[in-house]
């Protein structure tokens, strides 16, 4: 069984910066790409950021390309989220998903094991 824990969220304000961190329990996550999902009240589940299972192909939300950077540390089972310069509109749940396959998939549909989420606040 896969558990998933984000943490890192809060309050920020526009233009400020947060880190979020998934850790991984039950299975490595050196075998599958990671990704983490935001949802707006209102919104649907959209994709953020993926990264593959070495870390070496990374893909982005235009929304969010050139601010936030996704990183992984397999050895430490973790997944990492640097989002800088935020604005009010990143408002939302954050969730940390791992993939089936080893490349990154922008679909929720490409990810089967997901987080509960940790919120993210950026006031105007």
């Amino acid at each position: 069984q896969v558990q998933l824990v984000e943490s890192g969220g809060g309050l920020v304000q526009a233009g400020g910066s947060l880190s979020l961190s998934c850790a991984a329990s039950g299975r490595t996550l050196s075998n599958y790409a990671m990704g983490w999902f935001r949802q707006a009240p209102g919104k649907e589940r959209e994709f953020v950021a993926g990264i593959n299972w070495g870390g070496g192909s990374t893909n982005y939300a235009d929304s969010v390309k050139g601010r936030f950077t996704i990183s992984r540390d397999n050895a430490k089972n973790t997944v990492y989220l640097q989002m800088n310069s935020l604005k009010p509109e990143d408002t939302a749940v954050y969730y940390c998903a791992q993939g089936s396959r080893l490349g990154v998939g922008r679909f929720a549909y490409d990810y089967n094991y997901w987080g509960r989420g940790t919120q993210v606040t950026v006031s105007s």
